[in-house]
C-alpha cells in the first residue's frame, strides 16, 4: 500500500493525533494537509504513487536559556506541533532536487558538496552541509526529490531553519542510512551544516529540540556527547496557556546581531584564557569587571553577567517542572526574561531602534498579565516574538489585546510536540 492510500485510510491517524496532541478531527485536517503535499509533489516531479515517503519537524519553543547555548551551558527547550513536512522519494540521480512552498527549486550537486562563500545564507548551502557531514560520517548518500511546506513562522524564533536543517537529517538518516544516526547526531549535523556552509555561528539547543522533542532539558558542557533529559509535564495541569505573540519582525538582516551575541561572551572568556563562558567562574567576571570593560568593553560584561544567571535559571526551571511546581517556573521565567532585557540586551537591534516590537510586546504583557503570568523575549530575540504564560480564564482577553497591536492571528496558542523528527509510517 503507498503513502497516499494509508493516508487516504486513515491508517496513520494515531501517529498523527501524537504528532499534532490533536483529536480525530483535527488529525484528519493534518491528513489532508499530507494528501496536498503528496499532489504538490506530482506537480512539482510528476510520476506514481509508489515510494513516496512523508517526513516532518517541528519547530521549537525556548522555555530557559537564552543564548546559553553556545556557551556550553544548560538550557531547557520544547518542541511545538508547528512543523515543516517533506514527501520525499529517491531519484536514482547524483543530484538532490527540493522544491520548497513559495520558493524557486534548489539543485545540490552531490559531486560538488565544498563550502561556498558566495552560498552563505542560503537554503542551498545548508543542504550540502547536512549531506557533507553524512558523507564525512561514511554513508553513501545518493540523489532525492522533495517537496516542503511549513507553518513555522519564519523569523518567529520557533526556528524555522532547525526545522528544516532537522527535516533533511531525518530524510537523509532514514532514506540511506537505515536510521543508524541518533536525534542528537542529527541536531549536531545540523548545526554543522549551518556554522561551516551557512556561514552562521549558532548554537545548538535549535536543532536539539527540533530534533529530540518534548520538554528537553540539555547540558552542552561536553558539545560532542551533550546531556539530553526529556521532562514530562503538561501545561494544561497548570491552567495556562503557552502563547508566542508575532510582532511582525524579521530576523533576515540581524546576523551580526545574533554573532555579537556568542562573540562578545567569548571575548570574556578568552580574557582568562578560556574557550567559553561555562569554563569561567561567576566571581571570576566580578572580581576582574576593571579590567575586563578596558579589554571587552561593557555590554561583553553584561552578556557574560546574563549567561551565568540564565544558565542557573534553566537547570531551576527544569526542576521545577519535574516537581510539578508552575509558580516557581513561571518565576523564574519572569526573572530570565527581565536578565535578557537588562543584561543580554537582544529585545532590539541597536542598528535599527525606532523598530522595537518585542520591547512593545512585553510592555504589553506587563499591563494585561501583571503578576498573573509570565513573559520574556523568545528565541535568538532582537525582533520576531515573544513567549507568554497566560492563565487560561485570561486567554481570550489577551489575545484579543495583541492581535489588536500586531494583527489578527499574530497570537498563536502552541502544543508541545513529544516527539522529533519523524517519518510518517
Amino acid at each position: 500500500m503507498n503513502m497516499k492510500e494509508k493516508l487516504s485510510q486513515n491508517d496513520c491517524i494515531e501517529q498523527i493525533k501524537l504528532l499534532y496532541q490533536t483529536d480525530d478531527m483535527g488529525a484528519k485536517k493534518y491528513t489532508e494537509r499530507f494528501l496536498h503535499l503528496i499532489e504538490q509533489f506530482h506537480i512539482t516531479f510528476r510520476g506514481d504513487n509508489e515510494n513516496i515517503r512523508i517526513f516532518s519537524a517541528p519547530g521549537r519553543t525556548e522555555l530557559g536559556g537564552n543564548h546559553t547555548d553556545h556557551q556550553r551551558g544548560h538550557v531547557l527547550a520544547a518542541a511545538v506541533n508547528l512543523d515543516m513536512i517533506a514527501a520525499v522519494k529517491k531519484n536514482n540521480q547524483n543530484i538532490i532536487q527540493i522544491k520548497s512552498d513559495g520558493y524557486k527549486m534548489i539543485t545540490v550537486d552531490l559531486s560538488k558538496l565544498n563550502p561556498v562563500k558566495e552560498e552563505e545564507g542560503t537554503t542551498l548551502s545548508l543542504v550540502k552541509g547536512i549531506v557533507a557531514s553524512f558523507l564525512n560520517i561514511g554513508y553513501s548518500v545518493k540523489g532525492f526529490d522533495a517537496v516542503i511546506t511549513s507553518d513555522v513562522l519564519k523569523g518567529s524564533g520557533l526556528s524555522s531553519s532547525a526545522a528544516f536543517e532537522v527535516l533533511i537529517g531525518t530524510i537523509i538518516n532514514s532514506l540511506f542510512c537505515d536510521n543508524q544516526e541518533s536525534a542528537i547526531k542529527i541536531a549536531q549535523i545540523g548545526q554543522y551544516a549551518e556554522n561551516v556552509f551557512f556561514g552562521k555561528p549558532c548554537g545548538l539547543m535549535d536543532q536539539m529540540a527540533s530534533s529530540v522533542g518534548s520538554f528537553v532539558a540539555i547540558d552542552f558542557k561536553d558539545a560532542e556527547n551533550p546531556v539530553v533529559e526529556k521532562i514530562t509535564f503538561d501545561f494544561a495541569t497548570a491552567n495556562h496557556a503557552l502563547c508566542i505573540v508575532d510582532t511582525g519582525g524579521n530576523h533576515a538582516d540581524l546576523t551580526p546581531d545574533y554573532a555579537s551575541v556568542p562573540a562578545e561572551m567569548k571575548s570574556v572568556a578568552n580574557f582568562f584564557g578560556k574557550e567559553v563562558l561555562s569554563e569561567v567562574t561567576e566571581e571570576n567576571i566580578y572580581q576582574n569587571i576593571a579590567a575586563l570593560r578596558q579589554k571587552c568593553g561593557d555590554r561583553a560584561i553584561l552578556r557574560a553577567i546574563h549567561f551565568f544567571s540564565d544558565d542557573k535559571k534553566a537547570l531551576e526551571e527544569a526542576q521545577a517542572l519535574k516537581k510539578n511546581d508552575f509558580q516557581t517556573f513561571k518565576n523564574l521565567v519572569s526573572y530570565s526574561g527581565l536578565s535578557s532585557f537588562t543584561c543580554l540586551q537582544n529585545v532590539y537591534s541597536t542598528s535599527n531602534p525606532q523598530e522595537q516590537g518585542l520591547s512593545l510586546a512585553l510592555a504589553l504583557c506587563q499591563k494585561i498579565l501583571g503578576e498573573k503570568g509570565a513573559y520574556r523575549v523568545h528565541g535568538g530575540g532582537f525582533a520576531g516574538t515573544i513567549q507568554a504564560f497566560v492563565p487560561i480564564q485570561m486567554l481570550g482577553h489577551f489575545q484579543k489585546e495583541m492581535e489588536n497591536a500586531f494583527g489578527k492571528g499574530k497570537c498563536y496558542v502552541l502544543s508541545i510536540r513529544p516527539v522529533g523528527g519523524v517519518e510518517i509510517k
